[in-house]
């Protein structure tokens, strides 16, 4: 994987056009968090690099971003690793957003964060136990963060576990503190369902769930197109891809 060198120079025309989009995306959450009555610092922006080269992380990177999704191995583990040698000298921070097979929890837990998408006890288990054998080969330093995803529809396709069973998923993390962490919840918005109705659902799953667990205040919430329902909502992390990275590549069968 061949990644483009700062030598290149920033003002190449894909660097101009993603640094237009960072400052309309933090535009809007400003927006959205004031009209919330919130500050636009307590809303992490999370940009979603999958389908994307591993060059154009190096761009934000070099405008500043320093976290980001991915949501397919094995790209991510070679884009991480890609991006790590070229800007060796400055942290940044990958977390995998989309569903994951357990035969893949080994090689997301060399790299990740956290995983937003977390929603089977069977799931917890098997990054529980990639994650002990990461940091006992000193391939990583810290405890895996988990959010457990959420399901408004039951819709098997999209994921996640119906709010009855969250405290079980919660549970089982917690009895793993030394590899695992329990960040809080994440919800792709069922389709057919309004944003806003949606996101209200969430938030009081969400402040349900804070009061049994103290320390999962994480809200992995809103997209491109839903972000400013998340905010509105009490979101702390949003997951934008299409508004920054733009219409996804074209990939070669």
């Amino acid at each position: 994987m061949t990644v483009r060198s700062a030598a290149e120079g920033a003002d190449d025309p894909r660097t101009q056009d993603l640094k237009n989009a960072l400052v309309r995306t933090r535009e809007r959450i400003a927006a959205a968090a004031e009209a919330a009555g919130r500050e636009a610092d307590e809303v992490e922006l999370l940009v979603v690099t999958k389908y994307f080269p591993a060059d154009d992380v190096v761009r934000l990177i070099d405008l500043g971003e320093r976290e980001f999704g991915e949501s397919r191995e094995p790209e991510a583990s070679r884009k991480v690793a890609a991006v790590r040698a070229e800007r060796s000298d400055i942290s940044f921070t990958t977390d995998m957003i989309g569903s994951v097979q357990r035969k893949k929890a080994g090689s997301v837990a060399r790299w990740a964060r956290r995983v937003h998408s977390v929603d089977s006890l069977k799931l917890v288990e098997a990054f529980d136990g990639a994650a002990t054998r990461a940091l006992d080969a000193g391939e990583r330093s810290t405890a895996l963060g988990v959010l457990l995803q959420v399901s408004l529809d039951g819709d098997p396709g999209r994921g996640g576990l119906p709010a009855v069973e969250l405290a079980a998923a919660a549970d089982r993390v917690l009895a793993c503190p030394s590899s695992l962490r329990l960040d809080g919840l994440m919800l792709i918005a069922p389709l057919g369902m309004e944003p806003d109705a949606a996101m209200s659902r969430l938030a009081h799953i969400h402040s349900d769930f804070v009061r049994r667990y103290p320390g999962a205040v994480e809200l992995s919430a809103g997209m491109s197109g839903d972000m400013e329902s998340a905010i509105a909502h009490g979101s702390t992390c949003v997951r934008v891809g299409t508004a920054i990275m733009g219409p996804r590549p074209i990939l070669s069968l």
